[in-house]
């Protein structure tokens, strides 16, 4: 039984993505690749196999149910690392099956301690440190008493890495705000390690930060909606060009969304199409029903905006987008039928729908259309 729309995603792309990153960032640090929100929308019992199957041995989720998703679709063993919530009840199964996990309260240092103890294995840590994002992260006040109980219980406890985030480096606007994040991001690792606690990794970049801060890539970056062929503003995009003279995106973007024709219809001048008055056919008008509404990933907020690909030509979403199902206009395209693939984001011939194409016209960023598309439309890989 298949989804009324599918999602294809590009392997060739992928691969070629992270063989640029791969020379852009040297041999230096290690590349992380992070699949929170069900792999940035490419489905991450998808995506993570393939990510694998190129050279990715260390992974970056939200939340012990990513981690549960990703460790029981992979094959071979990987690192794991969960930078967000942990319940109660999942802990013991994190640190028994070995996951890396960020500390960001005294409470959690304290309930892994626990966990560990009971378990006779060692809670694999890294210490988020509070630099001015004020989110999550441990405090300076907070770094005394994490270094006592890391002393106290080195049985229990070991130190992977020493870690931040950064608060919008996508953006030139925080640059003060990240060059402040930087001084005191600093200052924690001389501390931890001038009390004695080993750590093994420095980690403070995402893909923004990485690109603008090549200082702090440090021996981790946590390689994000770069490598699914997204930028993370157009800001860093064109930066990325001027400084180093090019024209084009070295990057490229892996996914294509697809669905079909389902149903086609005539409407006479004078007609309202789908539901309420919000497009009034002012022509003979020659409609298609494609299968993909709001509760399939496609905003209502793209009523009379959007637009797909059908037989080679861009077409334009007409009336609104109702929960399962939309109509484009296809007057100019007669030849379209009944089965007709319709592109909604990606190539067909020389016509590309991006993602962009809906976050301009709906507000939102990349980050949040990618991360919406539901869990349960179809996906697999293509070369």
């Amino acid at each position: 039984m298949h989804s009324s729309s599918q999602i294809e995603i590009d392997e060739t792309a992928f691969r070629k993505n992270l063989a640029f990153f791969r020379r852009f960032f040297g041999k230096g640090p290690r590349i992380s690749s992070v699949i929170k929100g069900n792999a940035y929308g490419h489905g991450i019992e998808v995506f993570a196999p393939m990510a694998v199957a190129n050279g990715i041995d260390h992974f970056s989720v939200f939340s012990a149910d990513e981690a549960w998703r990703l460790f029981h679709c992979l094959e071979e063993p990987v690192e794991i690392m969960i930078m967000g919530y942990i319940d109660n009840a999942a802990m013991e199964w994190v640190i028994w099956n070995e996951l890396q996990f960020w500390v960001y309260e005294v409470s959690i240092l304290e309930q892994a301690i626990a966990h560990a103890k009971q378990l006779g294995k060692k809670a694999l840590i890294h210490l988020e440190l509070e630099t001015g994002m004020h989110r999550t992260g441990l405090e300076e006040k907070d770094w005394p008493k994490v270094t006592q109980l890391i002393r106290e219980h080195r049985e229990e406890v070991e130190v992977m890495g020493v870690c931040t985030h950064f608060a919008g480096a996508e953006s030139i606007s925080n640059y003060l705000r990240i060059r402040d994040q930087k001084k005191v991001y600093r200052r924690g690792l001389a501390y931890f390690r001038e009390q004695g606690i080993q750590y093994h990794l420095r980690h403070a970049c995402c893909s923004a930060a990485a690109i603008r801060y090549p200082e702090m890539r440090y021996d981790l970056i946590r390689l994000g909606i770069l490598q699914y062929g997204f930028w993370p503003s157009r800001e860093i995009f064109i930066e990325f060009l001027k400084e180093r003279k090019r024209k084009e995106s070295p990057i490229h973007r892996l996914m294509s969304w697809k669905s079909y024709v389902m149903s086609i219809k005539n409407v006479e001048p004078g007609e309202f199409i789908g539901y309420g008055t919000s497009y009034l056919a002012g022509i003979p008008t020659r409609i298609a029903i494609v299968p993909v509404g709001y509760s399939g990933g496609f905003l209502r907020s793209l009523s009379n905006l959007g637009r797909m690909l059908v037989r080679g030509h861009r077409v334009a979403v007409i009336g609104n987008v109702n929960m399962n199902s939309l109509a484009i206009d296809i007057t100019e395209v007669p030849e379209v039928e009944i089965g007709d693939e319709v592109v909604i984001i990606g190539h067909q011939g020389d016509l590309e729908i991006s993602v962009a194409s809906f976050t301009e016209l709906s507000r939102q960023l990349n980050y949040e259309a990618l991360s919406r598309l539901p869990e349960r439309i179809d996906r697999k890989v293509v070369e």
